[in-house]
């Protein structure tokens, strides 16, 4: 059973920085088989949101909000995905969610994170 475990949220001031982690666990075969991958936010009564998102053999692609701020990474040898937050603005603050797509041949996995909270103070 596929496990997404995220941590790396927390409160920081505006202008800072923070990295978000996704660490998958309970699964056969490589990490470098899941794809594609995204990171959501939600902020407080508002919908879930895309803010950044990995195709399958292709680069991150970002939300025009957090363009040029956010970086999305993986690394294969520790199941983990990352995302990189930096020059964090107030309208940054929600709860960052990650997902992780794999094709199994006779269905696609669509696995999801717990989610960790980002609050960012002006």
């Amino acid at each position: 059973q596929v496990q997404l475990v995220e941590s790396g949220g927390g409160l920081v001031q505006a202008g800072g920085s923070l990295r978000l982690s996704c660490t998958a666990s309970g699964f056969a075969g490589s990490f470098s088989d899941f794809g594609p991958m995204g990171w959501f936010r939600q902020a407080p009564g508002k919908q879930r949101e895309l803010v950044a998102s990995m195709p399958v053999s292709s680069s991150a692609r970002y939300a025009d909000s957090v363009k040029d701020r956010f970086t999305f990474s993986r690394d294969d040898s520790k199941n983990t995905v990352y995302l990189q937050m930096n020059l964090l603005k107030p309208e940054d603050t929600g709860v960052y969610y990650c997902n992780l797509q794999r094709n199994w041949g006779d269905f696609v996995g669509d696995y999801w994170g717990q989610g960790t909270p980002v609050t960012v103070s002006s």
